[in-house]
Parts: structure tokens; sequence; C-alpha cells
């Protein structure tokens, strides 16, 4: 869309570009060095130490290991055949508050760098093929001169080998265990898990936990990736069930022992208690289209006890839902992934909509293409800071009541205000799950063409219409933000009159100029077939209210070729709302989660009312500034690696931040807060979105504003 198009091109604020040499400079960090999580300073990078800083994390976030009591590289003496050795432990753990030293060693982790498996190779290892590193672990941990050094871990962020060393009066025997205690031993080899504290999931830790598992059901019992997902989905859901029954004091039943997942006894009776709570689950969700009646859980013994145990420690509903929601949306996106034009959007260009639309508790959301839900339950995090910000508590994790109260109002809003719609219907209900991981309801996402709509012969059409009805000629409507990414393309035409019929009095027309003045005329031939993204325009534009706003992922083609089909696009977007901002983004953005080279721009709307169409008809059209960006970097590379900030001379840029996180120290629950530091991830799109609430304190939104008065239209 050129300047001339949308914005008077004499004002001066009319464009913004990220000032990226602007940005404040912490301090440096040389190449091929990493920044220690324990000690905040600089350390070699390699692919062990990138492994072995993930695991520190996880100790201290999920397990509540203070990093007091943590330290890399301890010497310990190690009997062996040819006499007494001196090891390293990559990271050992001492008794809370104690010296470092053999004595008060409690824990000890062996790390090894991530293997290289490809996407495809996911098969897990198992303790029977574990055998030489698992010797090590043993003599790690020692025989029975340290008894209390009693808990070993072996990983490569990808295998995860825990063992307990129970000391006898006959010596030291070594068990396989399902995982490690929390810091204070909440949860002994020999408790009920049952009744354990469970435990708030680190974000990386989460996303790998969610991959483990779907990996083991595709690797290890051959089921294709795409119904390996759903196994996992079942199970999923049904912690989350399991979960909110326990908070209504019934009993756990999604759990594993120390032990079960290692004997023919211990495994079947996991699937007793599983195969109990999933008839709960399809009975209590029966109406919601989830789940079918044929749906079971159909994994073996072994990778049901296995999956249990991965997901059991934790607790689910106090975990972040930012780290919920990234940990389902890789999964997801990793396996429904479709072939007709569903790219699904980027996190960071996802996050930006958000921020510059900035919906409200009391608006309604819809997202009329919402494949896998990223704009749905990014709405969801959304408010979910807006509330953390009203408790002055953004970045500190929500204690037990927080996060109650606040699952209570997700749930509400979930419930009245947000609602998605797919063609898909296997997205329709990967959607409709992750608002569940979130918002503890499956909200409201209708199986539809919305293209169609309101006609159609898919099972959410007739309840689409009674919530979210469009909204046209200006009036009516309850929808206040729309967000979508429409499939697009020229492969994928419409060309089916009973769809094309309802867009011939906006944008499905055919247009040329005149030879002599060059004026856009309405030419008397219509199109036979248009590009999905067209008509998407004006069906976006006719669902929300007047004075609601949209953020359109579209072509640039749309927006910038000079073409009379495409400037009728252009003349009846400004004729319909008034342009808020205009965000171009680099073709990096979707070629790694959409494998495709696109150019593609961030397009925000404000639906205009009646009578300001009226107005300007009478008046002509009213000049107005309009933000406008480009966005040269997006914090990866056409690979997907990071990229990150470097200074004139080649070192990496870093910045210094707070970390908070509730730390059970002795029984006493206490808030720690750490200044770390970190690379700085090269991305324009968090400065993009800054800009544009600067800009807005300059030149507020134009027209009618639906939050302070009642239009004369309505």
């Amino acid at each position: 869309m050129s300047s001339t198009d949308m914005v008077d091109p004499t004002t001066p604020d009319n464009a913004a570009q990220p000032n990226r040499e602007a940005d404040e400079q912490v301090h440096h960090l040389d190449e091929g060095y990493l920044i220690d999580f324990l000690s905040d300073k600089p350390i070699k990078d390699t692919q062990k130490e990138q492994v072995r800083q993930r695991i520190v994390r996880v100790l201290f976030h999920e397990y509540q290991i203070a990093p007091e009591d943590m330290e890399l590289d301890f010497v310990i003496q190690v009997e062996t055949e040819k006499g007494k050795r001196r090891k390293k432990v990559d990271i050992a753990v001492f008794a809370p508050g104690s010296q470092h030293d053999a004595a008060n060693l409690r824990r000890v982790v062996v790390t090894n760098k991530e293997p290289n498996r490809g996407k495809n190779v996911v098969k897990l290892r198992t303790y029977d093929q574990m055998k030489s590193e698992m010797s090590l672990l043993q003599d790690l941990l020692g025989a029975e001169d340290y008894p209390e050094r009693s808990w070993g871990l072996w990983t490569d962020n990808v295998d995860f080998f825990f063992i307990e060393k129970e000391t006898t009066r006959w010596g030291a025997e070594f068990h396989e265990r399902a995982d490690w205690p929390l810091s204070d031993g909440t949860v002994g080899s020999g408790q009920v898990v049952s009744a354990q504290q469970l435990r708030r999931a680190e974000p990386e830790m989460l996303k790998t936990t969610f991959r483990r598992c779907h990996n083991y059901v595709h690797g290890n019992e051959g089921m294709p990736k795409d119904a390996a997902f759903w196994q996992f989905l079942f199970l999923l859901f049904a912690k989350m069930y399991d979960e909110r029954a326990v908070r209504k004091w019934n009993p756990r039943r999604f759990y594993a022992s120390m032990t079960e997942p290692y004997d023919d006894q211990g495994r079947a009776a996991i699937r007793e208690r599983i195969t109990d709570l999933f008839d709960d689950v399809k009975k209590e969700y029966a109406d919601s289209g989830l789940f079918k009646a044929s749906d079971e859980i159909t994994l073996s013994d072994r990778a049901l006890a296995f999956i249990v145990s991965e997901l059991s420690p934790y607790d689910l509903g106090l975990t972040d839902i930012d780290a919920k929601g990234l940990a389902y949306q890789e999964l997801v996106g990793t396996n429904l992934r479709g072939d007709r034009g569903q790219y699904f959007t980027p996190r960071g260009a996802v996050k930006l909509m958000i921020e510059i639309l900035d919906p409200q508790e009391g608006e309604t959301v819809l997202d009329p293409t919402c494949g896998t839900g990223g704009f749905l339950h990014a709405t969801l995090t959304h408010l979910h800071h807006k509330m953390q910000d009203e408790d002055g508590t953004r970045g500190i994790p929500d204690s037990p009541e927080q996060g109650e109260r606040y699952r209570d109002r997700l749930r509400k809003y979930a419930d009245e205000h947000l609602f998605g719609a797919d063609f898909d219907p296997f997205l329709v209900r990967a959607t409709a799950m992750n608002i569940m991981t979130l918002a503890d309801t499956p909200g409201n996402v209708f199986h539809m063409d919305s293209l169609s709509f309101p006609r159609g012969h898919l099972s959410g059409v007739a309840e689409a219409t009674k919530r979210i009805p469009l909204a046209k000629e200006g009036r009516g409507g309850i929808v206040d933000v729309l967000l979508t990414n429409p499939p697009f393309g020229a492969d994928i035409p419409i060309s089916d009159e009973s769809v094309l019929g309802d867009f011939r009095d906006g944008v499905a027309k055919s247009w040329s100029r005149n030879r002599n003045t060059g004026e856009l005329l309405v030419s008397a031939n219509l199109p036979g077939s248009m590009a999905p993204e067209q008509l998407f325009v004006q069906r976006a534009i006719e669902w929300i209210k007047p004075g609601g706003r949209l953020g359109i992922v579209l072509p640039n083609g749309i927006l910038s070729n000079p073409g009379p089909a495409d400037e009728g696009i252009r003349r009846f977007i400004l004729q319909q709302c008034w342009v808020l901002a205009s965000v171009e983004l680099p073709v990096e953005t979707f070629i790694v989660d959409a494998n495709v080279n696109i150019l593609t721009t961030l397009l925000f709307l404000k639906r205009k009312t009646l009578d300001e169409k009226i107005s300007e008809r009478l008046n002509g059209p009213v000049s107005y500034p309009v933000f406008m960006a480009v966005a040269e970097k997006v914090g990866f590379d056409r690979r997907g690696n990071d990229l990150y900030k470097r200074s004139p001379n080649g070192d990496l840029i870093m910045e210094t931040y707070e970390e908070t996180e509730y730390l059970t120290i002795k029984d006493v629950r206490r808030t720690r807060t750490v200044k770390r530091s970190r690379p700085v991830l090269d991305n324009d799109l968090p400065v993009i979105a800054q800009k544009y609430w600067e800009f807005r304190d300059r030149h507020p939104i134009p027209g009618f504003d639906p939050h302070e008065s009642v239009s004369a239209d309505e």
C-alpha cells in the first residue's frame, strides 16, 4: 500500500523505523561464550554446556534447589577397580545451606551434549541401553560410605535417567526412578505419589517434556505422528481434568509412583486409573465436540506409564500460561500444518498484533481462521498479564491464590468473549484443547467455513450465527477485536458463486482504469475466482462492529501492487475503515514456520460507523496520520536460529534482567529475585510495538470510540 493511498505524506510521524543503534548496551560477551546461570559470569559455550545450563535452570525453577546449593565441576574421589580416582560431577547438589564438600553432597548430575538425531529420528533409549552411563552415575553416588548421597540424574536433554541409591546393611543398591523429589525431599521413593507436592514447570523443560512424550509414542510405539499427537493430547486433557478434580477434594488419579513404571503390576495399576479417568473426561465434555465416543487410550502399558510419569509431577494449573501455550503451540505446529495455505503465524508477529490492538477483558475477540489458536492463546496471555499488572506482580510467578483467581477470570472471559473458527475439524479440536490448557474451558471454537458464513453445512454454523453474527451495513455485531492470518495464495482460489455472491457488493469485482484520466472504474465483467485473502479482507471487516478493531496478515501484493484489482481492494478498505497501522515483515518471518518465501504486512484497521462513511461521502475524505514501520529483524534467521545484536567489533551485546521465583526453603515459602545477564535478541517487533504507542500518545486513534459513547447508527 503506497503512502499516498493511506496518509498525508507531509506528516512527519507517518513512518517509524526501530532505532537499533540507540538501544542500551549493558556489556559485551566474547564469541564462543555464554553466561553461567549460577555465577552470572562468562563460561565457554559448548554443546554439553548448553545442556548443563538448561538443567541448572530446571533444578532451580522446578525442583526448588537454591543456586548457592549447586556447584559445577565439583571434584570427588571415586572408588574404581584400579583404586581411587578423581572425577568431576557436572552438577553437584548439596544439603541446603551447607558447606560444599563430599560429606554434604546429596545429588549428582551427569550431562552430555544433545544428540543430533534429526526431526524424524526420535526413539528414546531404555535403561538397559545405558549401562555404561548408569555405571558412571553409580560410581559418583558412591557406596555405603555416603548414605545420604542418594539421587542421580543422567541427561542429554533428550533422554533423562533418574536413579536412587538405597543403602542397606548389605551395601548399596541402585533403583530406576521416574523422577526426583523436590529440594526438601517432599517425595521419597516409598511415598504415596497420589499425595505428592506438584511443581511448577520451567518453560523450556515443559517444551522438552511435551516433545519427549510425543516422540516416545511416535518413535517407540510406531504410531504415525498425527496419531501419536492425539494420544498425547488425550492424556494431557486427562491430566488437567484430574488437577481440577483434586482442587475439589477428589482423590488424584493421574500419577505414577517412583517405581510403578518399571514393572508389569505397576504399569497395569496406572492403566486402570487412567482408563477410569479418561472415561470421566469424555462424559464431562460429551456435548463439546472435543471427544468422540470411540476415542480411546490405545498406547501400550509401557508408553502410557512413561507419559503419565512425565506429566504427573507438574502442576499445570500453576504453571505460567506463557509456558503452557508455547509448549502446546510448538507441538501442535509440527503435527497439524496443512497444505491449503495454512501458514501458522509466528509468535513474534502474533504478540505484536495483540500489543497494538490491546484487547480488554470486556471485549469480544474473534479469529475466523484460528488454525491452532495462536491469536486466542495470545489474547488470554495478554489479559493474564493485565491481571498481574493490577496486582503489581508482572514477572513474578503467580501464587496459588492468584492462580485460582486468574483462572476463574480467564475461564469466564473465554466462555463469554473468546471465539474462533476454522474449516479444518482437527484444528478446531486442537484449538479448543489449547484454550483448555490456559483457561480450564474449551471456549467457543466453531467448525465452519468463515467465507461461506452464515451459510454452510458444517457443525459450527448454527451456534456461530447466534453468538457472532456479521455486522453488515455498519450496524450491530458483537466483535470488538478481530485477529486473523487467512490462508492466501493464487493456488487455492475461491470460484464457487454461492460464496463469491456475498462479496459482489464489495471486493469481488473487476476493476479497470480510464485510459485518459487513470481513474479506477468498476468493470461489467465479474471475476470468476478470487484469492481467499482478498475475500477475507471484506469478511473480517463485516464481522467487527462499528468502532471495532482489526488486525490481519496480508501478502504485500494487496497493499503495494499498482494493478487495478489490488487498488480496488485498497479503495474498499479506505471506504470502510480507518487505517491504524501498517507493519511490513521480512521474509524470514514465515520461512521457519511455513517453509515459504513470502513477504507479508500486518495491517491494522478500525471500522467506520455509518455516520462517518456518510460524512466522508458528503464532505470528502479525512486526512489523518497512520503509523507505518518496516521490521528488518525478527529475532531469528532463515534457518530458525536465534539472532542476537552485536557490537561493531562483533561481540554479543548483553542486557541485565531480573528473575524472580518462589522457593520453599525449610518449609518457608520465599520470593527470590536475582539479576542476571543474557544476549539481546535482534528483534525489531517489540520496538515497533513501543513506538506505536508513543505515536498514539501524540495522535489519538481516529474515529468513533465505542467505549465512550453509543453510535447514532446503532
